[in-house]
């Protein structure tokens, strides 16, 4: 992942209202929310929504689509999961990761894939992070 996505989906996750957005779509999976709902939902006004889901959209963490006349938002998992992954990718760096007696990094399940929503979840992933 290049370093300026990083930053470009770090930037927008930085505001708070923004980041409230991102957590409630992660929570709602594949099915998403109409850009409406999650307005009434965090209780911000429909302008300032439109700015933070564009805002969102631009950073690759949201996808939309359209059914009637509603935008459905959604988390982009896989822009999750490459974060992710990014931000353990050193983790426990130039340490034996199988060595059962370090305890620099442990393993933690992520989602790896929810965002076609037709198909099943895929299995969580595993990774190592650093305690």
């Amino acid at each position: 992942m290049e370093i300026q996505t990083v930053l470009t989906a770090f930037a927008a996750l930085s505001q708070e209202s923004r980041l409230k957005v991102f957590r409630l779509l992660v929570q709602r999976g594949a099915e998403g929310l109409a850009a409406g709902t999650i307005a009434s939902q965090l209780g911000i006004t429909p302008a300032t929504m439109s700015h933070h889901l564009e805002q969102l959209s631009q950073a690759g963490l949201l996808s939309s689509r359209r059914e009637g006349r509603s935008i459905i938002y959604s988390a982009n998992y896989d822009t999750m999961q490459n974060l992710i992954n990014f931000l353990l990718e050193n983790c426990c760096a130039g340490q034996d990761k199988n060595d059962e007696k370090s305890d620099c990094c442990t393993e933690i399940t992520t989602c790896s894939e929810f965002s076609t929503g037709s198909e099943p979840a895929a299995a969580p992933e595993t990774v190592r992070q650093k305690t």
